[in-house]
């Protein structure tokens, strides 16, 4: 299963740095391995687990390798994690706002009865 593969590879810090970085465009292993402060070898093996779970692409131009983000795999994973609370997040803001509703609705009649007591 593809998402659980994926959820593996978020699973470390580093990774998830990568992609936080990466968010705000193109970046060169140096440059992400300057950034992170780690070794060459530290930073392929992350950006090849980030790039066999397709959360990065790679591309090459003229002598350098740039990485990216795959945004079409994040959206694809928003979907799959929304199935498990669409509707009931749905009936937990629905029961905030009954309670809202009671709680002022309350404090209303309590500072009516108090002005009018």
């Amino acid at each position: 299963m593809r998402e659980l593969n994926i959820f593996k590879v978020l699973s470390d810090k580093q990774r998830r740095d990568i992609l936080v970085m990466l968010k705000d465009g193109k970046m060169s292993a140096g440059e992400i391995a300057e950034k992170l402060d780690i070794s060459p070898a530290a930073l392929s093996y992350h950006l090849k687990l980030l790039k066999n779970a397709d959360l990065i692409m790679e591309y090459k131009d003229k002598n350098f390798i740039y990485y990216e983000i795959n945004t079409s795999v994040f959206e694809e994973l928003i979907l799959w994690v929304k199935q498990f609370g669409g509707n009931k997040m749905s009936k937990f803001s629905n029961l905030k706002n009954n309670v809202d509703n009671l709680y002022y609705s309350t404090n209303i009649n309590r500072n009516c009865n108090t002005v009018y007591a």
